[in-house]
């Protein structure tokens, strides 16, 4: 059986694959947009972050024993808590100034980490075993569904409309929204709008480092492995709208699906599509897809 005269297996393959990499879009452009939407900030550290969330799960696995359930907690903890520190030494400082000066910073922060973590453990890259627990496939009739490739979309699934619903949808995401808009007057209710701010810092750097974790069993481990995804997330943010949670999450799947299927049709075309995508985009809505026109 073919589909566009490409035997079902393959198509259906690369259509889980795109799905698979979309996942991970969704999920570091979501981290992206929350931490743009809420503080104006472009976090290029973001790919940095999700390096050591993967990285995170592999040392504790390594020296201390800690499995794939426990890191699934404890990693994005420990990141988010590192983002908190980079907020609050680094970042409130720059609030009031151009974006710029932001994105410099956190380019520089993502260089260091890429360094240090080079230099400690090179960068032929770690192996990081599925858990016994997923591993495995299940036979689909049509094709074989890797058990491990399904929860990787499936946990994506869930964290980013569970995170758009905690934002668009709850008393507290309207109170970090309002505290981003006018802080002095949300203050002066009573909320402790820099304590939401940096919270909100940490948690965006607790989602890159989740997708490090869940990415960990599937590429190897390597200080490189951020900065060779933050570029196509960028694209991603920008085609969705910066700042639009469901919009990066859509386009992040989106763009992933697209993408495994030019790998079909087109497969020299795999590693611009997104950046074609983009440019059309931009042509006709600056703000996005899913933005909002200044």
């Amino acid at each position: 059986m073919e589909i566009f005269g490409i035997p079902h297996q393959a198509f259906l393959g690369q259509l889980l694959l795109g799905l698979v990499n979309g996942a991970f879009y969704a999920m570091l452009s979501l981290g992206l947009a929350v931490i743009f939407g809420l503080l104006g900030v472009v976090n290029f550290a973001h790919g940095a972050l999700y390096m050591l969330g993967a990285f995170a799960a592999w040392i504790m696995l390594d020296k201390f024993g800690i499995n794939y359930w426990a890191a699934l907690i404890l990693a994005p903890l420990t990141v988010g808590a590192l983002g908190v520190v980079i907020e609050r030494l680094f970042l409130k400082h720059l609030y009031k100034l151009d974006p710029l000066y932001g994105l410099l910073l956190t380019f520089g922060l993502a260089l260091i980490f890429e360094g240090v973590f080079r230099e400690i453990y090179g960068a032929s890259g770690q192996s990081y075993n599925v858990p016994e627990l997923l591993s495995g496939a299940t036979n689909l009739g049509f094709m074989i569904l890797p058990n491990y490739r399904a929860w990787v979309v499936l946990v994506s699934l869930v964290v980013c409309l569970g995170t758009w619903y905690l934002i668009e949808r709850t008393r507290l995401g309207a109170y970090l929204r309002a505290g981003t808009e006018n802080a002095a007057l949300v203050q002066a209710f009573g909320i402790n709008v820099p304590m939401m701010v940096m919270l909100t810092y940490g948690a965006g750097a607790a989602l890159a480092a989740l997708a490090g974790v869940l990415a960990a069993p599937i590429i190897q481990v390597n200080p490189l492995m951020g900065s060779n995804l933050i570029i196509v997330v960028f694209a991603v943010v920008v085609i969705g709208g910066m700042g639009s949670i469901m919009g990066s999450i859509v386009t992040g799947l989106g763009l992933g699906i697209v993408e495994g299927l030019t790998r079909v049709f087109y497969p020299e075309a795999s590693n611009i599509v997104v950046f074609v995508i983009m440019v059309i985009v931009l042509m006709f809505r600056p703000a996005g897809l899913f933005g909002k026109e200044a």
